[in-house]
């Protein structure tokens, strides 16, 4: 067995170096042919920012406004619940200046540093998903849209303010995800589409897709200026319901931002049919395209109240439902190598239900069921996704109850992934732990995996020595972002792990440079080597 391993690291040896020796069996020469030159670097920490597992929120309704929950900017007189509304009711009462003078505090003073103190260091909170409409983008972005003229100069700073908000985040270790919420015509006909017209105007008509196109490629250009706190890029929030032509739509606007910055992680609404925006992605996500087209994350929403069914249901009822949310990935995630990534995150849930549903149960089981609920949507999300983003933080009615994600972080009813809870003295033991079992651990999996298909398929062709090197990336890899932070690569607390794991091995497999027909040899090695890390740090 030695004999042979050897014999594979030299074969691996011999093909990749800087001049291939011209001897050798038709199986190097074959893998000569199939292979490129690796890329493979260290994860650096804008990668980690990106592809961690996201435990975070969303900052609702500072750029894209709800008067439910910020009722403060609503003057009287406004017409209904919108940006839009509470914009033109101040202009009426206040004018521009004193309109933009009360939109940019607003702004400014959204997250103090007492808050983001909290943040880090309570809440563990690693990403915030941040809803932007067009409209924050400044009057050029506004011409031809409800927003046009006057409105339109009180975001004249809008997206200064926006980039202060990444930067003021990077500083303290958490990514923004950038969602664009409010879309021109609306993406659906909810006020937080940025009007209270009740219509949905994007899709089918050719000016709004256009220019929804025109931010995002905005977008992209603003990130790869600089803006390396920012973990994503959302296309569009909360598609309608069966959305005309919004695939097509999606397939020219990764195509047009590609042509920026094919790094940059796009998330895409699955317009509440999570299964065919799997499908779609795993279309998009294959290893051959990675090198010049983005990876791309499904965003779905989880609620438990506003449906008839759910109202239906009683608290016990739904949270049993919790463990079998986010199947829909069963088959389409794993093997990047059979049906490309799938990876997708729950963008928006909370521990909100019904008052009918409530109504099942006395009013003193309220609360330990509120705590059963998020622990059972804690659990299954950092099982299945790439991150969750409670809806929300700030509202005028701090801490909000079952909307809030201050409140039901300081009741412990939502809970962080155990990894960001480690002390740094503890990761560092267990970082050093992990790199004093690397070869035990690496000699186990390799001779497993030459012992499975040896009894599965005796005599048959294979190269191990793949699985060997990418046993090698995947351990390395998961002890990078573990450690990140106690290296100095990011502020925050406890060890990450990899939580966008199908796109992020898309990633290192076109890095790796690995071909041929042998290749899902090389990402099982990569999968069992993240693996394997994870059961020495325990985590």
């Amino acid at each position: 067995m030695k004999k042979f391993l050897n014999k594979a690291k030299e074969s691996f040896k011999m093909d990749h170096s800087e001049f291939p020796s011209a001897q050798g069996n038709q199986q190097q020469k074959i893998i000569k042919q199939n292979d490129s030159p690796s890329h493979i670097q260290p994860p650096s920490p804008v990668d980690v920012l990106r592809y961690r597992y996201h435990h975070g929120t969303n900052l609702g309704s500072i750029f894209v406004l709800e008067q439910w929950l910020s009722p403060s900017m609503f003057v009287s007189g406004a017409n209904g619940g919108s940006e839009l509304d509470a914009v033109q009711a101040s202009l009426r009462q206040a004018g521009l200046d004193g309109t933009r003078a009360k939109w940019e505090g607003h702004w400014a003073n959204a997250v103090s540093d007492s808050d983001f103190d909290w943040l880090v260091n309570a809440a563990h909170c690693t990403s915030i998903r941040l809803p932007i409409g067009y409209f924050t983008l400044g009057p050029a972005f506004c011409g031809n849209t409800p927003f046009a003229g006057q409105p339109s100069e009180v975001y004249v700073n809008a997206w200064s303010a926006v980039k202060t908000l990444i930067s003021r985040c990077r500083a303290r270790g958490i990514g923004i995800l950038l969602d664009l919420h409010a879309l021109p015509g609306g993406a659906n006909p909810e006020i937080h589409s940025g009007t209270s017209s009740g219509r949905t105007e994007l899709w089918g008509n050719q000016a709004n897709l256009d220019l929804a196109q025109r931010c995002l490629v905005f977008l992209a250009q603003e990130v790869r200026g600089g803006l390396d706190g920012v973990v994503g890029i959302q296309l569009c929030n909360e598609a309608t319901t069966g959305a005309q032509g919004m695939y097509a739509w999606y397939d020219r606007v990764i195509g047009a931002i590609a042509q920026v910055d094919a790094s940059i992680p796009l998330y895409i609404s699955d317009a509440w049919d999570l299964s065919p925006a799997l499908s779609y992605i795993n279309g998009k996500n294959q290893v051959s395209n990675a090198s010049n087209s983005n990876p791309i994350i499904v965003d779905t929403h989880k609620y438990y109240t506003f449906s008839d069914f759910d109202r239906a249901q009683s608290p016990q009822q739904i949270i049993g439902r919790i463990p079998n949310e986010l199947n829909e990935l069963n088959g389409k995630e794993g093997s990047v190598v059979d049906h490309g990534a799938a990876t997708l995150i729950v963008g928006e849930y909370s521990t909100v239900l019904d008052g009918q549903t409530w109504s099942r149960v006395s009013a003193s089981e309220k609360d330990g069921l509120v705590q059963q609920f998020g622990h059972a949507q804690s659990q299954r999300w950092q099982q299945k996704a790439g991150g969750s983003y409670f809806w929300t933080y700030k509202m005028d009615w701090m801490d909000g109850g079952e909307w809030g994600f201050a409140d039901q972080t300081k009741k412990s009813n939502i809970l962080p992934p155990q990894s960001l809870l480690l002390s740094a003295d503890d990761v560092r033991s267990r970082g050093a732990a992990a790199n004093g079992q690397r070869q035990q651990r690496r000699d186990a999996a390799v001779n497993n995996h030459i012992n499975y298909w040896n009894k599965t398929s005796p005599g048959g062709n294979f190269e191990h020595w793949r699985f060997e090197a990418g046993w090698d990336v995947g351990f390395s890899d998961a002890l990078a972002f573990f450690a990140m932070k106690v290296h100095g690569g990011l502020q925050g607390t406890g060890a990450d792990r990899i939580g966008c794991l199908d796109v992020w091995v898309r990633k290192r497999e076109a890095e790796s440079g690995q071909g041929g027909q042998f290749v899902w040899e090389w990402e099982q090695g990569f999968r069992q080597g993240v693996g394997d890390l994870y059961a020495v740090v325990g985590v």
